[in-house]
């Protein structure tokens, strides 16, 4: 079973950044891509960027622009680069490898998360 452990993540003012990573047991990630989703209270998980084996990026419209997703395979850790926060980006965020060679599909494998607090 892959294990997967996200880091982080904390408490910053709205405008400032932070870079999140998401570190894998195995080269999961090399081989069938993968997403960050976030959850905030009382919300459903939604779908934040993605990105395919072969390279192909997406963001969600909230978050286009500001978040960019980036891999190092060499380590099996993927991040996420998050600049000109907002209130409304605090959520617990995970990541989740994905299931086909040609694009993303999310997978049943999740880690703890790590938690995002905007708040000024």
């Amino acid at each position: 079973q892959v294990q997967l452990v996200e880091s982080g993540g904390g408490l910053v003012q709205p405008g400032g950044s932070l870079r999140l990573s998401c570190a894998a047991s195995t080269n999961i990630f090399n081989m069938y891509g993968m997403g960050w989703y976030r959850q905030a209270p009382g919300r459903q998980r939604e779908l934040v960027a993605t990105f395919a084996a072969r390279g192909s990026t997406n963001y969600a419209s909230s978050v286009k622009d500001r978040f960019t997703i980036s891999r190092d395979d060499a380590k099996n850790t993927v991040h996420l680069q998050m600049n000109s926060l907002k209130p409304e980006d605090t959520a617990v965020y995970y990541c989740n490898p994905g299931t086909h060679l040609l694009y993303y599909t999310a997978s049943d494998i999740w880690g703890r998360g790590t938690q995002v607090t905007v708040s000024s």
